[in-house]
């Protein structure tokens, strides 16, 4: 079985800021680049052709858009979020679209899908209230242009590899 999962990883010009942050509060920090998962880890025994071809027929004649992000918001799970201020809507007919047909089965239906950049995972509520009172003056704002989609390969050690992208 390999494990995978479907992310934008956006293209910022002052990302810079995106990594000190993630390296202060994320244990992934150093393991996958700041992305927004599409769809979360999930694991098959599909070929790489066979979830690019899925990946490449579901979003057919979807366009690239602008996106931007700006403010950190917490979880009641202690994760921190760089919230989607722009693109919203785009992200979740992404996420819709790419959950159809073979990815149908891995849908998590329990959460309400909100697109964002994790920031951060804290594990417990002191750690999270004192990183969450650290990120309240962080008001930089990141914009780009979405083109593409990727999706990764999760190794054993959580790292990821990119298998292939998907243009916009």
């Amino acid at each position: 079985m390999i494990k995978r999962a479907i992310h934008i990883f956006p293209r910022f010009d002052n990302a810079e800021e995106i990594h000190c942050l993630r390296q202060k509060f994320d244990p992934l920090a150093n393991l996958i680049p700041p992305h927004l998962t599409l769809v979360y880890p999930f694991e098959s025994d599909w070929s790489a052709e066979q979830v690019q071809a899925h990946c490449q027929d579901v979003l057919q004649g979807f366009q690239p858009f602008d996106l931007t992000l700006r403010g950190i918001t917490g979880t009641p799970d202690w994760h921190l979020f760089l919230n989607v201020k722009r693109g919203n809507d785009e992200i979740i007919a992404l996420h819709d679209r790419l959950y159809s047909g073979l990815l149908q089965p891995f849908l998590y239906r329990k959460v309400t899908f909100v697109p964002h950049l994790t920031v951060g995972h804290l594990t417990n509520v002191e750690t999270f209230e004192s990183s969450l009172a650290a990120t309240q003056e962080f008001d930089h704002i990141f914009t780009c242009r979405v083109d593409e989609i990727t999706v990764e390969v999760i190794e054993p050690d959580e790292s990821s590899t990119v298998e292939g992208t998907v243009r916009l």
